[in-house]
């Protein structure tokens, strides 16, 4: 059976929901469209744990190696790297107890939507965080 994404409803629930969003391939080049993203996320009220071993900090949050070294619960691990590294990330996300595994748009893999799946993550693939936050709750989260 192919993949489906959530529909608009369980999507906008799990947007409300979540605090924490750890962003694996952030960037700290303002330029990039991962740290444009996750600033704007960030601005919107959620807290973004950044993902990046060649960083010590972006968006003035502390970086982490892997999802493995964050302390804190993950609600979402939202991903902007290529396809075929997505596996492993998901592999990751379940181990650590994320609740979402989120493939940025442009971004799809059945093999990591089926790990996080049967590790009982719901699985977004191919769209921005972004842009559904703002359709889904154009007036903010509160």
């Amino acid at each position: 059976m192919p993949f489906e994404n959530p529909g608009r409803d369980e999507i906008k629930r799990i947007l409300l929901e979540t605090k924490n969003i750890a962003v694996v391939g952030l960037s700290g080049d303002p330029d990039k469209t991962s740290h444009m993203v996750s600033a704007a996320m960030q601005a919107k009220g959620y807290r973004i744990i950044p993902v990046n071993p060649k960083e010590t900090e972006i968006l003035g949050e502390k970086c982490y190696k892997s999802l493995a070294d964050i302390p804190d619960p993950i609600d979402i691990v939202n991903v902007f790297r290529r396809p075929e590294h997505t596996p492993e990330v998901a592999a990751e996300a379940v181990a650590v107890g994320a609740k979402v595994l989120w493939l940025q748009l442009g971004i799809a893999n059945e093999e990591a939507a089926a790990i996080a799946a049967n590790g009982g993550l719901t699985v977004i693939m191919d769209r921005c965080i972004k842009v559904e936050d703002s359709i889904l709750l154009p007036q903010g989260r509160s």
